[in-house]
Formats: C-alpha cells, structure tokens, sequence
C-alpha cells in the first residue's frame, strides 16, 4: 500500500483522484480547505505552511505520490487568491514535501496545469515571471490593465507558470536525480463543480460553447482521474518534466504547428552550454 497526498480533493477531479486512489487500497491524506482530513486555505502563507506541516506528520515522512489539484478558476474579484492557490499552493507545498517524496525512492508528483497555458491570448509575460520569481505583488499587479478581465488572465498566467516551473524542477537533481518524477496534467472543459456553476450563467455558458473542442462536449472529472493514476504508476518512471494535455483537442487546435518545434539558431549556443554542463 502507497500514501499519496491529494490537494483540492473535497470536490471535482481531487476528488475523483483520492477516490480512485483509495479504492485501490492506497492511503491518501486529502487536503482542501472543507470536508478534509488536512483543512487548510492554501491562499495564505499560514495556510500552506499548516497543510505542508500536518501533511509530514500524517505520512512519517514518507510519500510515494503528490497530486496537486487545489486550483482557483476565472471568477471575478478573485485574482490575489487565484495567483496564491494556483502557484503558490503548489510550489511551496511541493517544496516542503521533497524530501518526503525523496524517501519513496521512485515518487511520482502530479500538477494540475491547464490548456488555458496555451489558449489564452495576450497574457503578460512580466506576469509569468513575477510568478516564478516568488513575486506576488508582480504577478498581480502587471494584470491590473485588464480590469474585469484580470482574474482570467490571472488563471493563465498562474497555468503558464505553474508548467515552466514543472519542467525547469522535474530535471533537476534534487528531483529527477532522487528518483522523483515530477510532471503537469493539462485538462481543458471538465465537468466539474466548476465548470457547471459557470453553465448555470447564461453570458458565462455562452462563451464556454463557444471555445473549440474538436471531440465536443466536455471531460468526464473520472477519465482525468484515471490519466493522473497512470502518470502515479510504474509505468510512468520515464515521464518527467511533461505536461500532458487532456482537453479533446482543444491545444491542438489552436497550436498544430508551435509545438514540438526545433531549437532556434539564436538558442543553439545555450543548448550546447546545458549539454556540456550536463555530461559534468
């Protein structure tokens, strides 16, 4: 029996994970801010420190797996809180649970991503950076142009840098070199609580059917459940640093032609240089 610790499990793909997880016999440590084992408001520094606390004392030190499903959505006024929840409450927790995963030998984590990272246009990059500078106040403050529109762009922004963060951290040796792999799951439309509250508004319900789904219609919170216990299992120790989108096509079509792309004449001397610092 394994222990993984699921954040966001009171409700929407959290949930259907820690279901799944523990119907295979498996001990998960749920967080949320309600109806969890580990309550705690991951919008607040106090917050994420009392969930990275009370997490390493329920497992003894010792987690096989992460999933990192806690996430705000686009709602107004809310983009300080998205910013904190998206990334913060991954990074920090993430972070403070390392050595933890590190003991499992072969760990697996598990961030939720997003393909608004890639469908949302116009989205600042001094906003990104401020995000992966530790910076807050930057992030949200470079979206205040936006006006209304801020906690959308808020989401991307948070989306984006959460995924550059995976891909620069599951590489490195404290990481990848301890045996753990860390990578991002990148749903589109799921129906979860979520996505119903915003069908439920009609000017909300109009723009959502109007977003491309090449397949149609939206996800099953159930079939994503079932891609994050894959990327938990043994037959994903070779997956690092990826971010797998799960969206019925929607990344695709806008992006067919972005992605894979080769490295760029201007990069060439940089990848080189990594080449080299690697094989030392």
């Amino acid at each position: 029996m394994s222990t993984y610790v699921v954040t966001g499990a009171a409700s929407g793909m959290g949930r259907a994970v820690a279901e799944k997880l523990a119907a295979a016999g498996h001990s998960v440590i749920d967080v949320d801010i309600v109806d969890a084992t580990v309550m705690a408001d991951l919008s607040t520094p106090a917050g994420r420190r009392r969930a990275a606390t009370e997490v390493l004392e329920r497992c003894d030190g010792r987690l096989d797996g992460a999933v990192m499903a806690a996430g705000l959505g686009p709602a107004s006024g809310r983009t300080r809180l998205i910013a904190e929840v998206n990334f913060f409450g991954v990074t920090e927790l993430l972070d403070a649970w390392r050595p933890a995963l590190a003991a499992a030998g072969n760990a697996k984590a598990v961030v939720f991503s997003s393909n608004s990272s890639t469908t949302v246009p116009m989205v600042p990059g001094r906003a990104v950076r401020g995000f992966l500078a530790g910076d807050v106040d930057k992030a949200v403050g470079t979206l205040r142009i936006f006006g209304k529109q801020a906690p959308t762009f808020a989401y991307a922004a948070s989306k984006i840098a959460i995924s550059r963060w995976v891909r620069r951290t599951a590489v490195l040796p404290e990481w990848a070199g301890a045996g753990i792999r860390l990578n991002a799951i990148a749903p589109g439309a799921v129906l979860t609580p979520l996505l119903e509250k915003q069908l439920a508004t009609p000017a909300e319900a109009k723009q959502i059917k109007r977003f491309p789904v090449p397949i149609g219609g939206f996800g099953d919170p159930s079939h994503l459940a079932d891609w994050v216990v894959f990327m938990l299992s043994e037959s994903a120790d070779f997956l690092c640093g990826s971010v797998v989108f799960v969206d019925g096509g929607s990344d695709a079509w806008f992006r067919a032609d972005d992605w894979p792309r080769g490295v760029p004449a201007r990069r060439l001397r940089g990848y080189l240089r990594r080449m080299r610092e690697f094989r030392h």
